[in-house]
Order: C-alpha cells, then sequence, then structure tokens
C-alpha cells in the first residue's frame, strides 16, 4: 500500500500549497464530467435561461457519490448536475425509476442539516418537472457538440447533461461548481452516509472503508481502475475469505473513503500535468513535497532547454564532454536547491490490459538526492551531439521514445513502443546497463543510410552514438575526435567520413547534388569494410582529380589525413574484413565534425546538402 500511502501525502502537501488551485486537485466526493448545457435559476428555483457550452467550457466539477462516479450500467445518479435520463421528468420516454432515485437522493440531502440554499432551489426546479420543456423551447435539440479532434457528433436527449447556476442577490458566485460553501455542504452529507466503517491500511485508523473506488486516472475517459472492490456478486474469491458474501471487504486490506479519494485525485492530477503517456501507458515522477523534479523520459533539450548551450553540438575542440557535464551539473544543481536530499521522490508506471483494470507496472521511491543523481548520471552517459534538426541541435541524451523510434522505426506499434520505453525505465531511475539488442538495433539502423531521409538519418546517427558509447562507457569514448585512439573499428569510421567529405567537396565545387559512393555504400561498409574500402577509394579518384586542379591544398590535407588514419591501423587489422560494431560511427560522427565544424560559413557550410 506504499503508493497510495505516497500519493495521500502528496494529496495534502500539495492542497495547502498555494501554486494548486482546488480545481486541479478534486475534491472528495466529487468528480469532473463534460457538461453541454447550462442551466440558470433564480434563488426560488424559477427558470431564468440557458445556454449551450462550448467544448472548453465544458469540464465541470460535479458532486457525486461512490456508486454515481463509478457507475457503468448500473442507476447511481448524482445528486445536483445529471443527464436529462435522470433529472427531466417530461422527457419523452423518460425512465421514472431514474427521476425517482434523483430526487429521493436530492431531497435527503435538502432535508438535512448539511442542506445548502442552491441544492434546494435546484431541488424546487426539478419537482416542477418542466426541464427538458425549457430546454426545448430554446431550441437545443437535437444537441450536436464537437469533440478533441473539431469533429461534430450527435448527444442523444436523453444523454444531454446539465449544470447550474442559481442566481441569488448579493452573491457573486452562482456556479454549483464555483461555490465552495455548497462543494463543503455536500462532502459533509456524503461523509455522514457512513456505509462501512473498517481499519484504513494506510492511516492506521477506523475509518469509512472504501467500497467502489475511484476511475477516470489518465484521461476523462478512463475506466480502468486500480483498486477493485465490488466482486459482492460473481464472488470470485470464493474459498479465499471465510466472511460472508455481503462482508467479504473485512478481510482484505481496506483503504478509508478519504485517502482513496485524495489519493487517486492526486495520481490524476500528477499525470496530467507531468505525466508521460503512450496510449494506455502513464509513467509519472513526483516528489511527495510537492516539489519540482526533472522528467526522466524527457530528452536533454526538452529538459535543461538552451541552459546546456546548443551551440556545443558541432563543437570539435576536446572539451565539449567537459563542458557538457559542468553545465549539466549546473541546471540539476536548481533542482537540489528546491528539492532537499531527504525528500520523497516516486516514479510509477501505470498500464492495463483490459479497459476496466489497471495496474502498476514499475514503482521505486528514491531520495530527492538519489533520484537527481540517476537523473545526472543517464544524461552524462547518454551525451553525445545530437542533430533533430536545424533548431534542435545539442549535446545530451535523446528521450526514451526517440529511442524507440530509432530502433525499430517511426511506425512501431504502440506495443513495441510501450516495451521499449518500460525496458529503459530501469536503465533512468535504477541505473541498470542499456539493452544490448537496442544499441545494436540503433546501430544498425544508422548504417543503413539509403532506407532513410537525410533529417532521420542524422538524427539515428546522434542517437545510435549515444547508446553506443552509454553501453561501453567504460572505454571512456570523447565526443570530439580522438587522435590517439587506434582501435580499427574507430579508423575505418575515420576513413569513411574522410571519403565522404573529398567527394562532397569535389561535388559542390562542381555544382552537383548527390550521395556520395561513401554514403551509398554505407551498410555494405559496416559488414565488409576492407573489400569495401577498396571500392570507396577507387571511386575518389575522379574526384581527386578535380580538387587537384582547383583546390590543390585542400586536396594534399585530405590525403595526408587519410595517410595518417591508414597508417594508424596495427597489425593487419586493416585487411581484416570482419564486420563493424557500433564504434565506427562513433569514429566516423566525430571525423565528419572535425572536417566541417558547426559554425564553418560559406561554401564549408553547404556540404550538408550533399551527405
Amino acid at each position: 500500500m506504499s503508493w497510495i500511502q505516497k500519493l495521500h501525502e502528496t494529496y495534502e502537501h500539495c492542497a495547502k500549497s498555494r501554486a494548486v488551485s482546488n480545481s486541479q486537485l478534486w475534491p472528495i466526493a466529487h468528480i469532473v464530467k463534460r457538461a453541454h448545457v447550462e442551466v440558470v435559476l433564480n434563488s426560488d428555483g424559477a427558470f431564468r435561461r440557458v445556454r449551450k457550452l462550448e467544448r472548453t467550457e465544458g469540464p465541470t466539477l460535479v458532486s457525486a457519490t461512490e456508486s454515481s462516479a463509478g457507475r457503468t450500467a448500473n442507476l447511481a445518479p448524482h445528486p445536483l448536475c445529471e443527464e436529462l435520463s435522470y433529472c427531466a421528468s417530461d422527457l419523452p420516454d423518460h425512465d421514472p425509476e431514474r427521476y425517482e432515485l434523483f430526487v429521493a437522493q436530492l431531497d435527503a440531502w435538502c432535508a438535512s442539516s448539511f442542506a445548502h440554499p442552491k441544492a434546494k432551489a435546484i431541488l424546487n426546479y426539478i419537482k416542477a418537472g418542466t426541464l427538458w420543456s425549457d430546454l426545448n423551447r430554446a431550441q437545443l435539440f437535437p444537441m450536436t457538440v464537437e469533440n478533441a479532434q473539431g469533429a461534430k457528433t450527435k448527444v442523444p436527449d436523453a444523454k444531454v447533461f446539465v449544470r447550474w447556476r442559481v442566481e441569488r442577490i448579493g452573491e457573486t458566485c452562482s456556479g454549483t461548481w464555483e461555490d465552495q460553501a455548497l462543494i463543503d455542504s455536500w462532502k459533509a452529507f456524503d461523509l455522514s452516509q457512513n456505509g462501512l466503517t473498517g481499519f484504513c491500511m494506510v492511516t492506521g485508523e477506523s475509518l469509512r472503508i472504501g467500497q467502489s473506488h475511484p476511475r477516470f486516472v489518465r484521461n476523462p475517459g478512463d475506466s480502468g481502475k486500480l483498486i477493485s472492490a465490488n466482486d459482492s456478486d460473481g464472488y470470485t474469491f470464493r474459498g479465499r475469505f471465510t466472511d460472508g458474501k455481503n462482508d467479504y471487504g473485512k478481510q482484505v486490506c481496506t483503504v478509508g473513503f478519504e485517502v482513496s479519494q485524495k489519493a487517486h485525485s492526486a495520481l490524476r492530477w500528477l499525470i496530467s500535468k507531468q505525466g508521460y503517456r503512450n496510449d494506455d501507458q502513464v509513467i509519472v515522477s513526483w516528489a511527495v513535497a510537492g516539489k519540482p523534479v526533472p522528467d526522466p523520459f524527457a530528452s536533454t533539450l526538452e529538459l535543461f532547454g538552451a541552459s546546456l548551450g546548443v551551440a556545443d553540438a558541432g563543437a570539435s575542440n576536446g572539451d565539449t564532454a567537459e563542458a557538457f557535464a559542468l553545465r549539466l551539473k549546473s541546471a540539476i544543481a536548481g533542482y537540489r536547491a528546491k528539492l532537499n536530499p531527504t525528500d520523497d521522490v516516486v516514479v510509477m508506471g501505470l498500464d492495463s490490459a483490459t479497459p476496466g483494470r489497471m495496474a502498476i507496472t514499475y514503482y521505486r521511491e528514491l531520495k530527492g538526492s538519489e533520484f537527481l543523481e540517476r537523473i545526472q548520471t543517464w544524461h552524462s552517459k547518454c551525451a553525445w551531439p545530437q542533430n533533430f534538426g536545424k533548431a534542435s541541435k545539442f549535446v545530451g541524451a535523446p528521450s526514451p521514445r526517440d529511442i524507440a523510434e530509432t530502433a525499430y522505426g517511426r511506425r512501431l506499434d504502440d506495443k513495441l513502443r510501450k516495451a521499449t520505453v518500460e525496458r529503459l525505465l530501469p536503465c533512468i531511475v535504477d541505473g541498470l546497463p542499456m539493452p544490448r539488442d537496442l544499441v545494436q538495433s540503433t546501430t544498425r539502423r544508422a548504417t543503413n543510410r539509403v532506407g532513410l531521409e537525410h533529417w532521420e538519418w542524422e538524427k539515428c546517427l546522434g542517437i545510435a552514438c549515444a547508446l553506443f558509447n552509454a553501453y561501453y562507457a567504460e572505454r571512456n569514448y570523447q565526443m570530439a575526435l580522438e587522435m590517439d585512439r587506434t582501435s580499427r573499428d574507430y579508423l575505418y569510421g575515420r576513413l569513411l567520413a574522410i571519403a565522404e567529405h573529398l567527394e562532397s567537396r569535389a561535388l559542390y565545387i562542381a555544382g552537383e547534388k548527390r550521395d556520395t559512393t561513401a554514403a551509398r555504400l554505407m551498410q555494405r561498409f559496416s559488414g565488409r569494410p576492407s573489400s569495401t574500402w577498396r571500392t570507396i577509394e577507387l571511386s575518389l579518384r575522379p574526384y581527386m582529380t578535380r580538387l587537384r586542379n582547383l583546390r590543390p591544398g585542400m586536396l594534399y590535407a585530405l590525403e595526408k589525413l587519410l595517410d595518417d588514419v591508414i597508417t594508424a591501423f596495427e597489425g593487419d587489422s586493416f585487411t581484416n574484413d570482419a564486420a563493424l560494431s557500433g564504434e565506427f560511427l562513433l569514429g566516423y560522427h566525430c571525423q565528419r565534425q572535425a572536417l566541417r565544424p558547426a559554425d564553418a560559413t560559406g561554401e564549408e557550410a553547404s556540404t550538408e546538402t550533399n551527405d
């Protein structure tokens, strides 16, 4: 029950904070529903006017019982705002049972010591039986509404949801969803209708026990529940409990009604505010004290923005990694200043296999200092110059979503994306090693340059380098070119970058725009480097001749660089035709950056179009 305890504590912390409004954290015994029309009454319950609500105006806080908040096919009316099928006795083909249940419940509230004048005014109007007629005279039927995608849909008359305003002299707050006194009135009445009292496993006290736990956790239409305790009819748990059919809940882990309501409200708010979403999969991290924490699923650019210096992405000097580390440390220090080392931080993953059931797929509790250290480690070990587009060049770690798309393509299905994200979560939060198959998959896609658009390949290359660098962190690869690294794969990557640069310079001088031989043969080169290099080297002869006539100085420098790299091979490693590892991408990327600095202008910068 640790997760619900932490969420309950979060609610209590945030409810006292001025930074969190009551509209963001639902009060107990209340839910948010989309209203379609707003009916305005006077203090005596006489009809004044009605208007149709726009989509953005629709979400409304409404009073609810345990049964009505989780109703599906059962008859369980909300006490105040409701569908016409419950509150309009003059609705054609109306169901008398629904109307009688609605009126009886509202009547009981208004007859209690917790009654509120607005509730009484609404009850008077409902009993008059003219609601549907008043709406019909306003020509609101047939009712069409707009969904989030902008499409128009028709709402059956019986399903039209009504909210209320009661205008009273000297009172500025007329909406029932805005009146705190009315909200408190229903909360007090609902709590007085104590159904089952028992031991709350969260607070350790004897409280009203929650028997129907909230839904609508991940989104307004979410029917999945984290806790389901309504098994009194089918009695699936027969043989596991000894108490009676109507009393079995006492022998399971019982949770207080208020605790459950507050915990689910806090979780709902956290997901809407800072949760990672992928279809039904949701992952959210938060500090129990309500303080800001970095999102573990954001890329370095998304998380820290320009504070880490986008300009470093193309730097060819040797202090790129050091500069990034210093700026990352400074950015994390901003969170450390607000989050105490001993503050509790929770990371929680939710998903559902069926519409009605939801499960916790991942759960970790960490101290603030430990969580920030894990985030800093992830962004440090996965740091590499990234190119996500002209306006999105940065040094840092890609997001898990980007990693999944790089490993399996942009058209991967939701199940595979979910599985990949779940596998990466322990790498970020628990500090586990990067999955080897993801490293290999991103490497293969980065070498298949012909099969990708240029922008997509640039993005793929940076992510593949980041993952390989993280997986082999003990090798201490640098983001800048390492002239003293003489491993076979790294040197072959450098050779490919030099050959590509030489040909692209010659093509630019001639005014041609096409892929270089090195780019076309990159995938073949990764599998058979020695034999493929002979093909690439022979194809360079015409371009060398062109540069010798027009740019002799440039050719001399590139030929010297080629000779230096080839002579750096040890023993017979140059003639070894075994497949290359992802290390060759690091050598290729660093050599390419060294030959074409990010701040290059004019002729040098224009070579980007020929890669």
